[in-house]
């Protein structure tokens, strides 16, 4: 299993121009079927896709109903004992919580890949390994799984 961050369904509902050959990645990762997500990816995604300040915001419908097809995947909830081992992990390395409730919640649904352009990309964060589908000579896909 793959997580997906936010900035893959952000790139894969883009308008901008600029960002076109990131939307065809991030398009071609979401065609996977063993992607997984979490509320908190979902909920981020919304924020920024429909933030006044954006270039081309999204309306609230248009970014629900994208919702809605995420959900297709499998979706980590926040539960009390992810809250916790998420204050654990940014403690233990030394990233913001965010990150670690993204690291914990791919963990927590059995993922050993997290796709992300925000995390160090080849970082492996005790099994749980990221990589930058947007980075040159990425295919977005993991070779071992």
């Amino acid at each position: 299993m793959r997580f997906v961050d936010t900035n893959v369904l952000l790139y894969a509902a883009s308008t901008v121009r600029e960002e076109k050959p990131k939307k065809r990645i991030a398009l071609a990762v979401l065609e996977g079927d063993d992607l997984a997500l979490s509320i908190q990816v979902l909920q981020e995604f919304y924020v920024q896709a429909t933030r006044s300040g954006k270039s081309e915001p999204l309306t609230h419908d248009e970014a629900a109903s994208l919702i809605e097809s995420f959900i297709r995947f499998r979706v980590q909830e926040m539960t009390l004992p992810l809250l916790r081992a998420s204050l654990e992990a940014k403690q233990r390395y030394g990233i913001s919580y965010w990150d670690a409730a993204i690291l914990e919640a791919a963990r927590s649904l059995g993922c050993g890949t997290v796709l992300s352009e925000e995390l160090n990309d080849g970082q492996d964060y005790d099994g749980v390994k990221v990589e930058n589908p947007f980075r040159s000579g990425s295919s977005g896909r993991n070779e071992s799984g």
